[in-house]
């Protein structure tokens, strides 16, 4: 087996993966079907093993595939961090300029985040912003992103943090909901209304359902786990839903209901590898979220 293996053909070996077929391939990378083929025989040449075989939808991943997956989408992620890391590098010297990629929450990403960007970027015009919405929690040593917002503090050591502080969470609906349907006195009466809620229960929703009493799957009558759909269902008046205090606060047509009854709290930290510290690109968009969150936690409208 050849050690020595280009990043570009495990680069295929992850287009095909993704997307199915070698055609899919080459459209996501932008390169040619027939390079995207080569690459793929020559990995498997290299590693002396089959990874695909042909079916009537595709290519199917072998099990051999599958099992460097993972290892793949770690270089993929490493790739991607030198070159965000070199892109600071210009004429010389570092400054705040090049690529800084921020994963965050989807609803904290669509209603919260714009303002923030647009003040860093006003302030660092040489700076490139990369925004991945997403609730699933990416990996900071692995460099799937150069800073992440959270709401659980991290765990690991090579990560420093930053508190931004508590994000209270409470049950709303539209005020024509409330109109057409009444508002509910008691938990109990939610069963004779539509609350909005998730899809799939997670270790996190069951120990929420324990704080708010009255929410679990069964009690949905519309489910999603996009928690930016939800809200945008609490906001048309398809009924209640669980969302963050401040956030409802921007939007003059929620009303809380239940408020002493039904209340959560989460802390919410920014978060960053270690090593990214005296990279002025990361330390600024670091202080930039911190400061924007900071003034969304605490009620202040963004200018």
């Amino acid at each position: 087996m050849s050690m020595n293996i280009e990043w570009e053909l495990y680069r295929a070996l992850l287009g095909v993966l993704r997307e199915g077929s070698l055609s899919g391939a080459a459209r996501a990378l932008g390169v040619a079907q027939p390079t995207v083929g080569r690459h793929v025989a020559a990995l498997e040449a290299a590693l002396g093993i089959v990874l695909f075989t042909r079916s009537q939808t595709g290519l199917l991943p072998t099990e051999a595939a599958l099992a460097l997956r993972i290892d793949a989408e770690a270089m993929e992620s490493t790739a991607a961090a030198l070159e965000r890391k070199a892109s600071g590098f210009r004429d010389g010297k570092e400054a705040v300029r090049g690529t800084v990629r921020i994963s965050v929450s989807e609803v904290v990403g669509i209603e919260v985040m714009p303002a923030i960007v647009a003040d860093l970027v006003r302030r660092h015009p040489a700076l490139e912003v990369e925004l991945v919405l997403s609730d699933r929690m990416h990996d900071l040593l692995q460099r799937e992103a150069d800073i992440a917002v959270r709401m659980t503090a991290p765990r690991q050591e090579q990560l420093v943090a930053r508190r931004i502080g508590s994000v209270e969470l409470g049950m709303h609906a539209s005020r024509d909901y409330l109109v057409r349907r009444g508002t509910p006195a008691t938990v109990a009466d939610l069963a004779a209304h539509a609350v909005i809620g998730h899809d799939r229960e997670t270790p996190f929703l069951r120990a929420a359902a324990k704080s708010l009493p009255g929410l679990s799957h069964g009690h949905f009558t519309v489910r999603t786990d996009s928690n930016a759909a939800q809200l945008a269902l609490m906001r048309a008046g398809v009924g209640l839903g669980i969302c963050q205090v401040p956030l409802a606060a921007r939007a003059p047509a929620l009303v809380r209901v239940l408020a002493d009854a039904l209340t959560l709290r989460l802390d919410m930290w920014v978060t960053m590898h270690e090593d990214l510290r005296a990279s002025p690109r990361c330390r600024a968009a670091f202080d930039a979220l911190a400061a924007g969150l900071e003034a969304y936690v605490g009620g202040v409208q963004a200018a």
